[in-house]
C-alpha cells in the first residue's frame, strides 16, 4: 500500500444516506479478482446513461449529467464527503478497489458499515466519521465554492477547512499505524520476518524429526 500521511483535495460532494456498495460497484462487474480495472466503474449505473459491462471502454460512454460526481469541479477529486451507512450491503471488497482507482484516498461520513470500513483500511483508503451536524456543515459551505480543498492530515488526526478551521478526528492507532506506513496485513507481519526465521531454526533445531524427508 501507498502511505497515507497527509491529503490535500477538493472534496466531492455525494449528498445520498446507504449507498450500497452495489451501487459503488454493481454486480456484473463481480467477474475478475484483479485489484485494477474498475476504476472507470465506480457508480457505473449513476455515472452513466447507459449498462456497463467489465471490459468495456467507458470513454465514449454518455455521462449522466445529474450525477453530482460528473460535475466538473470533481474531476481530480481525492476526497469524497457522504452521508451516514456508506458502504453497506454486501461485503464485496471490489468497492473499495474501485473507490481507489478512481482517486479517492479519503471517505469522510457521518457513519460506515463495519465490514465496508475495514476493507476501505485494508486497501490504503483513509475512512473519517464524523457527527451529522459537522458533515452538514462541510456540505454547506462546500457547495458555496467551486473549489473547495481541504487537509487531511493523519498524523495529527486533524481536518483543516479552506478558512483554517480545524476539526479532530479519531482512529484506531493500529490501523493509524498501519496507514501512515503503507502497511497491509502481510507487511505488518514481514515486519516481523527476522524473528520468524529466528523461530523456524531454533524449531528446526530443537525438532529435527519433523523436518527429516
Amino acid at each position: 500500500m501507498t502511505p497515507l500521511v497527509k491529503e490535500i483535495g477538493q472534496l466531492a460532494l455525494l449528498d445520498r444516506n446507504n449507498v450500497d456498495t452495489d451501487a459503488i460497484l454493481p454486480k456484473q462487474f463481480m467477474k475478475s479478482i484483479k485489484r485494477s480495472g474498475f476504476g472507470q466503474f465506480a457508480f457505473d449505473e449513476w455515472r452513466y446513461l447507459d449498462t456497463g459491462e467489465l471490459g468495456v471502454d467507458c470513454s465514449e460512454r454518455p455521462l449522466n449529467p445529474d450525477f453530482e460526481l460528473n460535475q466538473l469541479k470533481y474531476q481530480g477529486a481525492t476526497i469524497l464527503l457522504t452521508r451516514s451507512n456508506f458502504g453497506c450491503g454486501s461485503s464485496r471488497e471490489h468497492a473499495p478497489w474501485a473507490l481507489l482507482e478512481y482517486g479517492f484516498k479519503v471517505i469522510i461520513a457521518e457513519s460506515f458499515a463495519e465490514i465496508f470500513r475495514g476493507n476501505c483500511l485494508k486497501n490504503g483508503i483513509l475512512t473519517v466519521t464524523l457527527a451529522k451536524e459537522t458533515v452538514s456543515r462541510l456540505f454547506d459551505e462546500a457547495r458555496l465554492h467551486d473549489e473547495y480543498k481541504v487537509t487531511v492530515d493523519l498524523e495529527k488526526c486533524d481536518l483543516t477547512l479552506p478558512d483554517g478551521t480545524q476539526i479532530i478526528f479519531t482512529i484506531e492507532s493500529s490501523v493509524r499505524e498501519k496507514l501512515l506506513n503503507g502497511w497491509d496485513d502481510i507487511g505488518l507481519t514481514l515486519n516481523h520476518a527476522s524473528r520468524i526465521r529466528e523461530f523456524e531454526e531454533s524449531r528446526q533445531s530443537s525438532l529435527p524429526w519433523l523436518f527429516s524427508k
